[in-house]
């Protein structure tokens, strides 16, 4: 086995690398989350690519070929498929899970209990929320992540109240502020986010929309 790793990186004794891995200056591995004692192993699969500054926790199960920017973050016990990229200072925390082909932008927040499904995207600063009274008495043991169904689209700056869901091939504007349900294949934008058009209506998405819909 082929791994690459910094002699500035920090690696946990319960962590297993897939072949052809490359680990960059100053990233930890494993790192034990405060209070929680270990998780179980860090699992990483074949040809990742983990930037400099990265911090990964112990109890995370992650699929092959992912790729991080730099001083990203991910918690403990998240789930990711293959061909998960991460852009640089992002933050995924615990208990959050992103399918294949998941693209993240820099700068990004995804809470805890997030569920973001094969080939989502999740455009530069967006904002998911999973507290909808923070601070109340039950706020933690209520606490609900947006959902993300497969192949949607959430533009730069938009914020997500706690457990949306963003429907199928759905595409949320730049700047939003999602605080219901988006269906299938729409597009919507504003404060609060509203149905503007489909997602057929944009050429740029027709063939995609076309190939989804055959049986």
């Amino acid at each position: 086995m082929t791994v690459t790793i910094s002699p500035t990186a920090i690696i946990y004794p319960d962590v297993e690398l897939g072949d052809s891995t490359r680990v960059d200056e100053y990233v930890i591995l494993g790192q034990v989350p405060g209070g929680n004692g270990r998780l179980g192993p860090l699992r990483i699969g074949e040809q990742a690519t983990i930037r400099s500054h990265s911090v990964l926790y112990s109890g995370s199960h992650i699929g092959a070929r992912l790729q991080t920017g730099h001083g990203v973050m991910i918690r403990e016990s998240c789930r990711f498929g293959d061909d998960v990229s991460i852009g640089t200072h992002s933050i995924v925390e615990h208990h959050a899970t992103l399918g294949n082909g998941v693209r993240v932008h820099s700068n990004a927040f995804i809470p805890e209990f997030s569920l973001v499904e094969e080939g989502a995207w999740i455009g530069p600063s967006v904002t998911f929320t999973n507290a909808m009274y923070p601070l109340s008495p039950e706020a933690k043991s209520t606490l609900k992540g947006p959902i993300i169904r497969r192949g949607a689209k959430i533009g730069a700056n938009a914020t997500l109240l706690p457990g949306v869901v963003i429907g199928v091939d759905a595409l949320v504007g730049a700047g939003s502020v999602v605080v219901r349900d988006v269906p299938d294949g729409a597009v919507v934008a504003g404060n609060p986010a509203r149905v503007i058009r489909r997602i057929s209506d944009i050429p740029a998405y027709r063939l995609i929309n076309s190939q989804n819909e055959k049986p």
